[in-house]
């Protein structure tokens, strides 16, 4: 189906701008109309304190998210990569090397991992979560079932998963982990349409809610894709129209502010536009656009890296933390931490020791980034390399 203009989110398709919240009985006076509001405590069941504790802990100053929630089809690309055939045992070596990385929880506060992952050990027969416990690091889960086409869109996608998923996250929580994350796209090339953004905020808000219930902290992920030709100022207008919806579900599924993680996209250029942009240019766009939607109760603002290169990620992380934030604003970097780290690993246990310093050089690169004091003097020509693939999925 071919993509057609943005359609705009105006009071025709957003009913609670420009109308009335409740329907006025016809012929009726509105002139001395009153309206009783009741006032409903915000709450989460019994783990609220836990969520905003947990929240808390992975927004710890100078430490960010490692995603390593790859589906095992994206994993399998990635040993592709290296020359490894895609099967659990190269999958659990791979992930091996990067969970139990020495010194790793200095940089990082939380993990994102795979089913698979979430419920793996070590070749010694540690589990993987108290791998990441011992070094204090969160255990988090990818819950949601992947994108599929929106009917009655333009050419766009939603997120599957909503069916089971209170169960689900309560058996994850039993296994130990204690925050999640769901991943929705809007594409700018697309429209977007405002289907597919009202459907993007509702499934992350019913989500959001559904994990806070079950004790785990929400990441809230509309990644807005970098595809496209589109100047930053275009960007930011998506952007705006988007985390706005967003929040609005969010509030009315009386999900708890301060127990949630964001991740959103950077303010950028589309990556196919003629002109890049400035680490102080997309700081400057991101920073306002979250200014402008975001409540100052968000406790953290974990950026993808959307296939920037690993040196561009953390150089716009660095330039957005040149100035006090309201929130902790940091990472969630899948391959913007592992790139050098794989293509160093080779899959040969020879080379475990330099893969995992690999890791520890990206880490600390952007946990200085987060602390507005990384510098990019003698970065590696593979740090350089972008990482963008047109319509990507995990």
């Amino acid at each position: 189906m071919a993509c057609v203009s943005f359609a705009k989110l105006n009071a025709a398709s957003s009913p609670w701008i420009g109308q009335q919240s409740f329907a006025q009985r016809p012929g009726s006076s509105t002139r001395f109309a009153t309206r009783r509001v009741s006032v409903v405590p915000i709450r989460a069941s019994a783990y609220t304190d836990e969520l905003v504790q947990t929240a808390k802990s992975i927004a710890s100053p100078g430490r960010g998210i490692l995603a390593i929630d790859e589906s095992n089809a994206t994993c399998g690309k990635r040993l592709a990569s290296i020359g490894l055939e895609n099967n659990e045992a190269n999958r659990q070596a791979y992930r091996q090397l990067l969970l139990t990385t020495p010194g790793l929880g200095e940089y990082i506060s939380g993990a994102i991992l795979f089913e698979e992952t979430l419920y793996q050990s070590t070749t010694d027969g540690k589990k993987f979560v108290d791998c990441l416990r011992d070094e204090k690091i969160v255990p988090g889960i990818k819950v949601d079932k992947g994108l599929v086409p929106l009917p009655g869109s333009n050419n766009e996608s939603w997120c599957q998963g909503l069916d089971g998923l209170a169960s689900r996250s309560a058996e994850y929580y039993k296994q130990g982990a204690r925050f999640a994350k769901w991943r929705t796209v809007v594409s700018i090339p697309c429209g977007p349409s405002a289907l597919a953004v009202k459907e993007a905020a509702w499934g992350l808000a019913r989500y959001a809610a559904i994990s806070q219930d079950n004790g785990l902290v929400p990441i809230v992920e509309p990644e807005i894709l970098l595809d496209g030709d589109h100047p930053i100022e275009r960007t930011l207008e998506v952007a705006e129209k988007v985390w706005s919806e967003v929040f609005f579900y969010l509030a009315q599924n009386n999900v708890v502010f301060e127990g949630i993680l964001l991740k959103p996209s950077m303010v950028t250029p589309g990556a196919e536009h003629k002109e890049k942009a400035s680490p102080e240019t997309i700081a400057k766009y991101t920073l306002t656009m979250l200014r402008r939607r975001v409540p100052p109760a968000v406790p953290g603002i974990m950026f993808l890296s959307g296939g920037q290169s690993e040196m561009e990620a953390t150089l716009n992380l660095n330039a957005m933390n040149q100035s006090p934030n309201p929130w902790h604003v940091s990472f969630s970097y899948a391959r913007a931490l592992q790139n050098t780290v794989l293509k160093t690993w080779q899959g040969r246990p020879e080379n475990i020791e330099a893969a995992q310093k690999a890791l520890l050089v990206r880490a600390k690169a952007n946990s200085l980034a987060q602390l507005g004091k990384y510098s990019a003097e003698g970065e590696s020509d593979e740090a350089k390399k972008g990482m963008f693939a047109k319509g990507y999925t995990y």
